[in-house]
């Protein structure tokens, strides 16, 4: 039998069937290929089974051959245990981001290539263009669903051989083509969080991996304020969680996380989205990707993320000799948080990013004086 052109990674959701669809509408040899990436309990969570069943539906719908691959061995070394040793540290990491790279764009690109295929797609929202210096990586169309922020680690390599069909369309018209088409999953729900905690709650499923610490609850000046279960369950800006509701002397307003101390196990407080203890103007980050190869210069003017939902801020980059950052914000920006990547944008073109390792927010008195 001769190997499809293209092996498209289809999840069981609407978005890689609709990518499938118009594939094949355009005439290509395809295929689909489903990704096991995470092999735990699924009672209450990321339910794989249910949804390989569906990705094997869509494929018969659309008279496509269909396989399956078990990646969770990979997922496991290469993206599980550094999102344990992340938050062990204290750290909020972005495991969508680092599963991108290491799972669907190297593990899974290199197993289509293996059955004989020339590239891969999937239903990201993104876009790929050949420009003077090679691939470049596009947001969407929609900037609603763009998803150019999680694929920034992607290389010329990964670009050359892949495709995003969803990129020129908006969410809205990918449900009214599976609709049309009649595909089993064109009203299925999206799934939300990270594949393999699903659903569930995010605290109980870290503790299996990372159990409870209780701790304090401290203000910026040190007063005890009550009790948390583990420092590492807590990122900057977090409301929920917190289980302060009034204290006595204090204004009835929203407690938020501004900073821990992990060695010591203590979670810092403050009353107000507004807290100065948030904001910051500056941030250092690891050393880079760039999806050309090299940065546009040693400083540079650009946009920038430092996490999906939010909207792009204009900044200055300079690259540092070991191949780090430090990110200048025009205005200064909330719970920009270690761990979470700073991704950088020239208009429409996603020039690559990096992990951020620290901020110039304002130190806490009470951790200074620790």
């Amino acid at each position: 039998m001769t190997a499809p052109t293209t092996i498209v990674g289809v999840s069981g959701g609407v978005d890689s069937a609709v990518a499938l669809l118009l594939l094949k509408r355009r005439g290509e040899s395809v295929a689909g290929l489903f990704m096991n990436n995470w092999e735990g309990d699924e009672t209450d969570g990321c339910r794989a089974e249910e949804d390989r069943k569906d990705a094997l539906r869509v494929c018969a719908q659309l008279g496509v051959p269909f396989h399956s691959a078990n990646f969770a061995k990979a997922y496991w070394t290469s993206v599980f245990e550094h999102f344990l040793a992340e938050y062990r540290a204290g750290r909020t990491p972005n495991p969508d981001v680092l599963c991108n790279r290491e799972i669907k764009f190297r593990s899974f690109l290199q197993h289509a290539l293996d059955l004989g295929a020339e590239r891969i797609a999937t239903g990201h929202y993104a876009r790929i263009a050949r420009g003077p210096e090679g691939w470049r990586l596009l947001r969407a169309i929609d900037p609603g669903k763009d998803q150019s922020y999680f694929l920034h680690l992607l290389g010329q390599e990964a670009l050359a051989r892949s495709a995003f069909p969803l990129g020129e369309l908006r969410k809205s018209e990918v449900r009214a083509l599976a609709r049309d088409a009649g595909l089993a999953v064109h009203a299925k729900r999206d799934s939300t969080g990270i594949c393999f905690i699903g659903e569930r709650d995010f605290r109980a499923f870290l503790a299996r991996y990372l159990p409870m610490q209780p701790g304090e609850l401290r203000d910026p000046q040190g007063v005890v304020l009550g009790q948390h279960p583990g420092a590492f369950y807590f990122t900057l800006g977090q409301r929920e969680g917190l289980q302060l509701g009034g204290v006595r002397g204090r204004a009835p307003r929203p407690w938020f996380v501004i900073g821990k101390d992990v060695e010591r196990n203590i979670v810092y407080v403050d009353q107000g989205a507004d807290s100065p203890w948030l904001f910051s103007t500056r941030l250092w980050a690891a050393s880079a990707h760039w999806i050309a190869g090299s940065p546009p210069g040693a400083r540079f003017r650009c946009t920038a993320k430092t996490r999906y939902r939010q909207q792009d801020v204009d900044g200055e980059v300079e690259v540092l000799d070991d191949g780090g950052l430090v990110v200048r914000f025009d205005a200064p920006q909330r719970a920009v948080t270690p761990g979470q990547s700073v991704v950088l944008y020239r208009d429409e073109i996603c020039l690559g990013g990096a992990v951020i390792d620290g901020t110039d927010a304002p130190r806490i008195p009470a951790m200074e004086a620790a």
